[in-house]
């Protein structure tokens, strides 16, 4: 019995470790967009990066053209100034394949001429390696439990989201996939606001349909604001979709998709539970009428009896005789 607990105990301790494994990812910085001067400046790689887990052991891969391009690990001084007198560690061959051996902060930067300065610099937090996850312990029985009280979930405030942060609301250059990065770590709820930022006469917003957005075909719009800065508030959930009118903007990239939800409700009150009816709400025809005589304790006397018994029927004959 003892070793066939053993076993059973080692079988889950053995599933559980398996389960913390995660398995080495290789992150190709930027995805698309690979390591350039990105267009907007910096906010392209720290939104990528937004969207990343790094755990020690996984892998960074810089795409760019030998000779055109670098990669250096700084200090996050170096970092924040873009001083790449004194790297780290430098890499000159595209493609990059950088292993993240440690936790922590890692910065890295572009040392040519004024790559770092307009945004080419990526800084990212590796977490450790996750280890085996304990072994599960016995756990007590809980109590049964009593009928749930009705809970209300809190409510979030809304908030206001800039689209594109400090990139604001154009063309990025080199890159169709800018807008959906910086959507990609948002969460939509309604009564949120988005704004967008354009210098007014060269932009506008639209809102589309998503057969509209994947086509890019503006001709047909569901509304159009043309005045900057553009506040919509978000009013129903569900999808919704954005453009540029403007010639050719919608195919360059200029174009957000976003997944609205609903805000927090109250949670529903559970059935009531069924219960004993009281003694009081029994129908009249099972409940004991308490109005009820009593039955009698007294008993009437008997008559006397009017029967002759034999012995008085043999004195008659005796004196008869005589």
């Amino acid at each position: 019995m003892a070793r066939g607990m053993n076993m059973l105990v080692l079988m889950v301790f053995l599933g559980a470790a398996i389960q913390s494994c995660r398995a080495q990812t290789t992150h190709v910085v930027g995805d698309s967009l690979g390591w350039v001067v990105p267009p907007g400046g910096a906010i392209a790689y720290s939104t990528w990066a937004a969207n990343e887990t790094f755990v020690v052991g996984d892998t960074l891969v810089f795409n760019f053209t030998t000779g055109m391009d670098d990669v250096a690990k700084v200090t996050k001084a170096a970092y924040d100034s873009c001083n790449f007198t004194s790297p780290i560690s430098r890499w000159t061959n595209g493609p990059a394949t950088i292993t993240l051996n440690q936790s922590g902060e890692h910065f890295f930067i572009s040392t040519f001429d004024r790559r770092c300065s307009l945004g080419e610099k990526l800084a990212i937090n590796v977490s450790a390696a996750s280890g085996p996850a304990p072994a599960p312990t016995t756990t007590p029985t809980p109590p049964a439990a009593s009928a749930p009280t009705p809970t209300t979930t809190p409510t979030r405030s809304p908030v206001t989201y800039t689209v594109g942060d400090v990139v604001g609301w154009n063309v990025l250059v080199n890159t169709t996939q800018a807008y959906a990065l910086w959507a990609a770590n948002k969460t939509f709820m309604v009564g949120d606001t988005l704004v967008f930022n354009f210098v007014n006469g060269t932009q506008n917003v639209a809102e589309v349909t998503k057969s509209a957005y994947d086509s890019c075909n503006t001709t047909s719009t569901i509304s159009v604001y043309t005045v900057p800065p553009v506040r919509i508030i978000l009013a129903a959930p569900g999808e919704h979709f954005y453009t540029s009118t403007y010639p050719d903007r919608c195919s360059l990239g200029q174009k957000l998709a976003i997944n609205v939800t609903s805000s927090s409700a109250t949670t529903p009150s559970p059935s009531p539970a069924a219960t004993t009816p009281s003694p009081s709400s029994l129908s009249p025809a099972t409940r004991p009428s308490s109005t009820a005589t009593p039955p009698s304790t007294s008993t009437s006397p008997s008559p006397p009896s009017t029967t002759t018994t034999t012995s008085e029927r043999r004195k008659k004959k005796t004196r008869r005789s005589l």
